[in-house]
């Protein structure tokens, strides 16, 4: 018996639980406006996600996927891309949304239900929500062929939870990736649940990362409660992707301190006292504890950044509950360059029957 080949999976973290460096900072990290930067972005997310919530229990807002305890990754996502990157989320994915100009009003409408919310017009490179478990990947992994063909020194960033590696659609990924050699990063937000099904439950694999060892990729793990880590690995990744064609696979690890949409009931299925147990590792505190050890930042700071993002997001939302809402022809105005005759007829009636 011989060894063929061997396997090794790295974990990244700086700033662990207790806010304390456990190796040396990435050049970035040493620039203490960029940090605080990040940690204002971080709590302009979870002021948004639990106003996003109260919209939801009030009827003013649709069923939401909440984002509470992951901001590190989805912060660290946007502020390591490039603007010229193409960015295909899922649907937890605000952190990184907001930095790559999509207004919180457009957020708000496409939860609201209004599909116009959905275009991030501001943006070209990033693709709408993609709800269905996964599909997003396979999406992904085209748009970085096309860029891969075009010659474009360009990176595809893709986000997915922990349930999504279970999918065909994850694993035909990474299998492309490979073969092809795409400038794809897959983003694996493991926040341990896949709705109720614990990550213990999903997969025999110790890891999310070693997936990427059947495509021929790199895999690593990431602290996600660590946004240093995070924007760290992701900024490396995408280099690789747009001056190498190499895909990678970052799993971040993180925890849903949240049900898995509005529409959940978590205390069914989650015991109480990991959620506590986890919470002392969240992300904003972390980052924050730790700019207090240097000397960069201070607890009427902090009160007077959550006052502005509040202000941010109320104005926001004055803004979300004037709009209109779009008329039943909508339906029909972007699904063909021409309307055929059978859909003018139905035009005509919907547009008939909106005007009674």
């Amino acid at each position: 018996m011989k060894i063929i080949e061997r396997f090794e999976i790295p974990y990244y973290q700086y700033l662990n639980e207790s806010s304390q460096l456990v190796d040396a900072l990435p050049a970035f990290a040493k620039d203490v406006q960029l940090l605080q930067e990040m940690h204002r972005l971080m709590v302009l997310t979870r002021i948004f996600d639990q106003k996003l919530i109260a919209l939801q229990r009030t009827g003013q807002l649709g069923t939401y996927p909440a984002t509470r305890g992951q901001e590190a990754v989805f912060v660290g996502i946007g502020h390591a891309m490039d603007k010229q990157d193409i960015f295909v989320p899922y649907y937890r994915d605000i952190g990184a949304l907001i930095q790559r100009g999509v207004p919180l009003t457009d957020i708000l409408r496409f939860w609201g239900g209004d599909e116009r919310g959905n275009c991030f017009a501001s943006n070209t490179q990033n693709f709408p929500y993609s709800i269905p478990i996964a599909s997003q990947l396979v999406y992904a992994a085209g748009a970085a062929a096309a860029l891969k063909y075009q010659g474009k020194k360009q990176a595809v960033l893709c986000t997915c939870g922990d349930g999504a590696t279970s999918q065909g659609d994850f694993y035909e990924t990474i299998n492309v990736a490979g073969i092809w050699r795409l400038p794809l990063v897959i983003v694996i937000c493991n926040n341990r649940w896949a709705i109720s099904v614990s990550r213990e439950q999903q997969t025999a694999a110790k890891t999310l990362a070693q997936k990427a060892i059947a495509g021929g990729i790199a895999g690593e793990q990431v602290d996600g409660n660590d946004i240093i880590a995070v924007r760290e690995r992701i900024q490396v990744a995408l280099q690789k992707a747009r001056d190498h064609q190499e895909a990678s696979v970052l799993e971040m690890i993180c925890y849903r301190h949240c049900d898995h949409t509005t529409a959940d009931d978590a205390s069914r299925y989650e015991q109480k006292e990991e959620r506590e147990k986890e919470w002392l590792k969240e992300p904003i505190a972390r980052l924050r504890r730790y700019l207090e050890t240097i000397g960069s930042w201070t607890p009427s700071g902090e009160e007077a950044l959550i006052a502005q993002c509040t202000q941010q997001v109320e104005q926001a939302v004055a803004e979300y509950v004037q709009y209109t809402d779009s008329p039943p022809t909508a339906m029909l105005d972007s699904l063909y360059d021409k309307l055929p005759k059978l859909y003018e007829d139905q035009r005509t009636l919907l547009e008939h029957l909106c005007h009674k």
